[in-house]
């Protein structure tokens, strides 16, 4: 029987902090250029946390946001879900920090962890609870501090990482409104797991000096082996999300990828035939803010008015683990 409830976004919000680090500023200290960075990936800037910020902090400003605009207080709040791979704490969850701050008592708070496709996860998980009538009102935040977790003298992987947060307030409504999350898709491949990693011990064999001296608390990637790996599995799960929702490439009026890699991204549009100028696009800005990534791009494409009501947007995401996804939004 299908369910007489689906979800729809009623409110978004987004959070980057203050400072600036600039290609032109990380030639300081790396043996790279502004036009290395820019060719590569897209770059030119990435926001990074102050010493008072945290992924708990930037959520909650985004948060605030999200249920400001959607017109709902915390109280009416009846699950916080913070998909982070850069939590304050390994416990208590970054969602119960976020709770105390909006001071949002009646709901359920936890953590996902599925690194850059932590939105599109979370978005799945509300969506059923939704879909379900068992909740009404539920936060998504996708929420990053990236910066405390990249090893500064490798440019391989520093230049690509911003910090950042963005939130979603998903609200209960009745299938036949014409707004909603049409479909969520996710996926996950264990055996793909050594592409992007932090590769430290806690709960394995403990935090030890030895992996503290190799920096194994740090990201390391297989830059090549993932762009090829991202590429097919987001073009796929886009696929399969426009197929099971019977949309040509025409009746989408915008992708909002997960801000990796331009050359993934464009990979991707080229090959399903997606026209550039339909991509939301905020990397140049904020560089790879994983789970943060697609959450911040809904609302800057919001304040630039490029989001209307009755718009459909597609999104789709690849990250560690490996994870990958997509989902439709009817705004």
């Amino acid at each position: 029987m299908n369910s007489i409830f689906k979800a729809a976004v009623a409110g978004t919000g987004a959070y980057v902090p203050e400072k600036v680090l600039t290609n032109k500023d990380l030639e300081k200290s790396l043996d790279t250029s502004d036009e290395w960075i820019t060719t590569r990936t897209g770059i030119k800037e990435r926001r990074i946390a102050a010493d008072n910020e945290s992924a708990s902090t930037m959520a909650a400003v985004a948060a605030r946001q999200a249920l400001e605009s959607a017109e709902v207080s915390p109280d009416e709040v009846d699950m916080i879900i913070v998909c982070t791979s850069t939590p304050d704490v390994l416990f208590p969850s970054t969602a119960c920090f976020v709770q105390k701050e909006l001071q949002a008592f009646n709901s359920a708070a936890y953590d996902i962890s599925a690194v850059c496709s932590g939105f599109v996860f979370g978005l799945s998980i509300a969506e059923q609870y939704l879909k379900a009538g068992r909740y009404e009102n539920i936060l998504v935040i996708g929420s990053e501090a990236n910066s405390r977790i990249v090893d500064w003298s490798d440019r391989s992987t520093c230049i690509l990482f911003g910090d950042g947060a963005g939130a979603v307030l998903l609200k209960r409504v009745e299938q036949k409104e014409s707004i909603g999350v049409l479909s969520t898709h996710i996926y996950s491949d264990g055996s793909l797991s050594d592409l992007i990693v932090v590769p430290g011990a806690i709960g394995k064999a403990g935090v030890n000096k030895k992996d503290i001296d190799d920096k194994n608390y740090f990201i390391k990637m297989s830059g090549n082996a993932t762009f090829k790996v991202a590429v097919k599995r987001m073009s796929n799960v886009i696929l399969e999300a426009l197929e099971y929702n019977n949309l040509k490439i025409d009746d989408v009026d915008h992708l909002i990828p997960h801000q990796a890699n331009q050359r993934i991204v464009s990979a991707v549009a080229e090959k399903l035939n997606f026209p550039e100028e339909k991509i939301i696009m905020t990397i140049q800005k904020y560089g790879n803010t994983s789970a943060a990534s697609i959450p911040i791009g809904f609302e800057d494409a919001k304040r630039a008015g490029k989001i209307k009501p009755g718009d459909i947007s597609v999104l789709g995401v690849v990250g560690a683990g490996l994870t990958w996804g997509s989902a439709v939004i009817k705004w």
